[in-house]
């Protein structure tokens, strides 16, 4: 079967953008346009809409949208079923995580993983941990790495768990007076000038929002950055105050120019795994990953 056609739909419909589509296909833009040309033709509607500027699906490209990715999915589960079967086991692997996450303990799962699997590609994606889930419930990636969050998982959402680490509160190393005035109990008074460092979204953002709502005082927001990495480093340039899983700060080249600050009430620990949708528990790859955690 010749699934390019969809493949690269579906690589236009994430990026929405003809050259890089065709760079991660290796076809040029004049092709790409052409086999969505093919395909608009043969199921007789416009799944794009173009103009000099700008490329966004249509109506009838989303409806496809979910038809490619939904097809694509099993096609490539009937594939590795069959190669399973054979006792040969080949295909790509798409991850999502955080840096942090890609040079530490997803090292060792990987290491194992190309030893016990070494037909299967991975393409390793990495940046915000606070999109994990979406990247996944939308098909972008196989699996992702990233917190669980407080409650129910989304529907349709498989969690398993990795680790668990405390998520600190974090001052500069060369402001012992800072660091002195926060540690211990949480006054009101204490904590309403101090400049914070915050993350745009994601579970240390919900539950430092909490904290300083059950504190009874608005932060004082310096600056709101995408990713853990981003608070440990602009905490160590003495901007201000972040929080941060203690697995970050142990891994960051600037752990040293921080502290962290003894605090209560604490902040509940973050639980952290692997992410996937439950239907592709079937896929023999998915499946060979997801038993690296032993």
């Amino acid at each position: 079967m010749d699934t390019r056609p969809l493949r690269l739909f579906l690589a236009l419909a994430e990026t929405l953008h003809f050259g890089r589509a065709g760079d991660r296909c290796h076809m040029s833009p004049s092709a790409v346009s052409r086999t969505i040309r093919q395909l608009e033709d043969e199921l007789g509607v416009a799944l794009f809409l173009r103009d000099n500027r700008s490329v966004r699906l249509t109506p009838e490209g989303r409806r496809f949208q979910d038809y490619a990715r939904e097809a694509m999915a099993q096609w490539d589960s009937l594939r590795h079923s069959m190669q399973e079967a054979g006792r040969v086991l080949h295909g790509e692997l798409s991850l999502y995580c955080s840096v942090t996450a890609s040079y530490s303990f997803l090292y060792d799962i990987l290491s194992r993983f190309r030893t016990d699997y070494p037909g299967i590609e991975i393409k390793l994606h990495t940046g915000d941990p606070a999109h994990a889930q979406d990247r996944v419930l939308t098909g972008r990636e196989d699996i992702a790495i990233g917190a669980r969050p407080d409650g129910a998982l989304p529907r349709g959402m498989a969690f398993r768990p990795i680790l668990r680490s405390p998520l600190l509160f974090i001052a500069p190393s060369d402001q012992p007076e800072l660091a002195a005035s926060l540690s211990g109990a949480a006054r009101p008074e204490a904590w309403r000038d101090v400049p914070m460092i915050l993350s745009e979204q994601g579970l240390s953002r919900q539950r430092l929002d909490q904290w300083f709502r059950a504190l009874g005082v608005a932060p004082r927001i310096y600056a709101q950055v995408s990713g853990n990495e981003a608070i440990v480093s602009m905490v160590s340039l003495g901007f201000g105050v972040g929080v941060a899983p203690r697995i970050v700060l142990e891994r960051s080249p600037l752990a040293e120019r921080t502290r962290a600050l003894q605090v209560t009430p604490a902040l509940a620990d973050y639980e952290v795994g692997l992410f996937t949708r439950e239907k592709r528990l079937t896929d023999p790859v998915i499946q060979a990953f997801w038993s690296q955690l032993r």
